[in-house]
């Protein structure tokens, strides 16, 4: 060390330099639980087919699984945000493990439908809320403020992630050892990790970053904002049904892909496999949507990824007439590199708009619409399959729910600037 360089400023410049590393310890933390739920919930797209022709069930009532778990998991999001707020994340993301460990193995001994929504539906759905993307953007926004658009595109990359790593593995663990076995192997999986998950330095974590709470924004006024009138404002329903409606379109064909690709004449695992690809374009598309929200603005990028969604329903209606490796892949591209790509963007206006004390709930109130988007699009979904016995007036569901989904950031005065 130079003898003239001050004591003081090599301690202030290691001081400095510690916030951003817990913040990214921060970061890599809440995409590995990202990864978990998003991964254990998107799993039952593989566990649809197989249980469903064990118990001889139609394509709505095992459908009605998958949709509880997103209706609950929606639902729950007020809760989780207040319950954050209160007792921080250690107890948040402890339950959801909790939950989710417990629920794969009550469904790996389930005997009949009302067990499988108790379980996969009710507690996987709790389960995915508790270690989601609302008790993440908050944890998040104490660590990068105004960077909080990227951090949380890393962690919606996770959705990615979790579909690229778990899938094909529930595929081949049902191949060896059933899908009872593959659940089990889940529920006790999720059991080991939470041990390591309350030995963190949680105290730290929830305290927040310095150096994001030294920094003011000149332009920052705290309106007060509490539930109700955020609930009055215009702002609160646009970024509401946008939720619900993109999540209306994209759930109801995401639930039966699996089951759509296999019934279009591919092999099950190339069928998982491909759909489990769909992990590896969404990180770029992800990332990329966010970064385009720094060169050509939000609105615009916004409306880019609704386009591409739509390329992709597209190229997927095309899929059972012309079966071809290409077309699989072009459908997985534009499709899975916009599944949620929108998110991080749209968590961000939400609580720039809600700034304040209540974020936390003003924003899982507003996750309520993906939720809700979620569960009715993948129920709707297999009524529809069950009433055509086809896949056509499915897809056109989902592409005018794609299409309802991107008018408020044609029309909305808040999501145009």
């Amino acid at each position: 060390m130079d003898q003239n360089t001050p004591r003081e400023t090599v301690k202030g410049s290691a001081t400095s330099r510690e916030p951003v590393r817990t913040a990214l310890v921060v970061l890599a933390l809440c995409f590995t639980l990202a990864v978990l739920g998003r991964g254990l919930s998107e799993s039952f797209t593989v566990f649809l087919k197989p249980i469903s022709e064990d118990f001889g069930w139609d394509r709505a009532q095992i459908v009605s699984i998958y949709s509880l778990t997103w209706l609950i998991s929606g639902l729950t999001a007020p809760l989780v945000g207040r319950l954050f707020d209160r007792s921080g994340p250690r107890i948040v993301y402890s339950l959801g493990l909790l939950l989710l460990g417990s629920a794969f193995l009550v469904a790996s001994r389930a005997e009949h439908l009302w067990q499988f929504q108790l379980s996969i539906g009710l507690c996987v759905g709790i389960g995915v809320a508790f270690i989601g993307n609302v008790p993440n953007s908050i944890l998040l926004g104490r660590w990068f403020g105004p960077r909080l658009p990227t951090a949380m595109a890393v962690v919606y990359s996770a959705m990615g992630g979790g579909v690229l790593a778990l899938l094909p593995v529930s595929q081949v663990l049902i191949d060896h050892v059933g899908w009872r076995g593959a659940y089990q192997i889940f529920g006790f999986a999720t059991f080991a990790l939470l041990v390591p998950l309350l030995l963190l330095p949680w105290r730290l974590f929830a305290s927040g970053s310095p150096l994001i709470l030294k920094k003011t924004d000149p332009d920052f006024i705290d309106q007060g904002w509490t539930l109700l009138s955020a609930m009055r404002h215009h702002a609160f329903w646009a970024l509401f049904s946008t939720f619900f409606f993109t999540a209306v379109g994209m759930y109801a064909i995401a639930a039966q892909i699996v089951a759509y690709l296999i019934d279009a004449g591919f092999p099950p695992l190339q069928a998982a496999t491909a759909w489990g690809f769909s992990g590896v374009v969404l990180v770029f598309g992800m990332l990329g949507v966010s970064a385009l929200d720094g060169v050509i603005g939000r609105r615009p990028s916004v409306l880019l990824s609704y386009a591409i969604s739509i390329i992709g329903i597209f190229l997927l209606w095309l899929l059972p007439y012309h079966p071809n490796v290409w077309l699989l892949a072009g459908f997985v591209i534009c499709f899975g590199s916009m599944m949620g790509s929108r998110g991080p963007l749209i968590t961000a206006t939400a609580m720039k708009i809600f700034r304040g004390k209540r974020v936390g709930t003003i924003y899982g109130t507003i996750s309520i619409g993906s939720g809700l988007g979620s569960a009715f699009g993948s129920w709707a979904g297999g009524l529809i399959h069950d009433a055509t016995q086809g896949y056509n007036l499915l897809l056109a569901f989902a592409l005018a729910s794609v299409v309802l989904g991107m008018i408020p950031f044609l029309v909305v005065p808040a999501l145009r600037r």
